[in-house]
């Protein structure tokens, strides 16, 4: 026996195929009902039920009770990134020389439960790299809070938590980094009160308006 997490559990509980699809279902960052993850597997409620217990205990799942209904989701941005990196490595969607999702519209834009992820989220991430608004250990530099502020998101705006500031996510599509941690956050939840992104009903994709698409552009230029 060797000493070290145990990556064996943790691997088994997110392979089983209705398992997985219900926590892709989660990807988003949204709550949902046991019901609607069954849907999700295209399994029994009773069934669900039992997968779900086991996501809760393994921590990867958290539930809250809501009245009658109780409501699961990803236990939390860790686990996001754990998804998104094995999806990088799922053969299925995977064709030659193209990788991640066949709709353009998600390769350019989708959460990543509360973050920007696809083309524009990459390009966010290599821009403050290459012009020095986070340093090698990805903390903001005081150019990269000017810039920040520029859109409105503030160190005010930081809320108390051991999440990282900024860290980087192994993007699924592009097979590089795009940008999480709380600054992500906030940077989209930005995106969205200027108008410059909606997110699309019942979707991942992240739709940039053409005017929110330019001053997308204009801001990091």
């Amino acid at each position: 026996m060797t000493h070290g997490p145990d990556i064996a559990r943790i691997a088994a509980l997110v392979a089983d195929p209705a398992r997985s699809a219900m926590l892709l279902g989660l990807m988003d960052g949204c709550a949902l009902t046991a019901t609607e993850l069954a849907s999700l597997g295209g399994i029994t409620k009773q069934t669900a039920s039992s997968h779900l217990a086991k996501l809760v205990d393994g921590e990867v799942l958290s539930v809250e009770a809501q009245g009658r209904h109780r409501y699961f989701k990803l236990a939390g941005a860790h686990v996001a990134a754990l998804l998104e990196a094995l999806m990088v490595f799922s053969s299925d969607a995977v064709p030659p020389l193209r990788t991640g999702p066949r709709e353009p519209s998600l390769r350019k834009a989708r959460i990543c439960y509360d973050h920007l992820a696809g083309e524009m989220g990459v390009a966010l991430y290599d821009h403050m790299q290459e012009n020095a608004w986070v340093d090698d250990g990805l903390a903001l530099t005081e150019k990269g809070w000017r810039h920040l502020a520029v859109i409105g998101v503030t160190q005010a705006e930081l809320p108390r938590s051991n999440r990282p500031q900024c860290r980087a996510c192994l993007d699924w599509s592009q097979r590089r980094h795009h940008l999480a941690g709380t600054v992500g956050k906030l940077i989209l939840d930005r995106f969205f009160a200027l108008s410059w992104a909606r997110r699309l009903p019942n979707s991942r994709i992240i739709s940039f308006s053409p005017e929110g698409e330019r001053r997308f552009g204009e801001w990091l230029r």
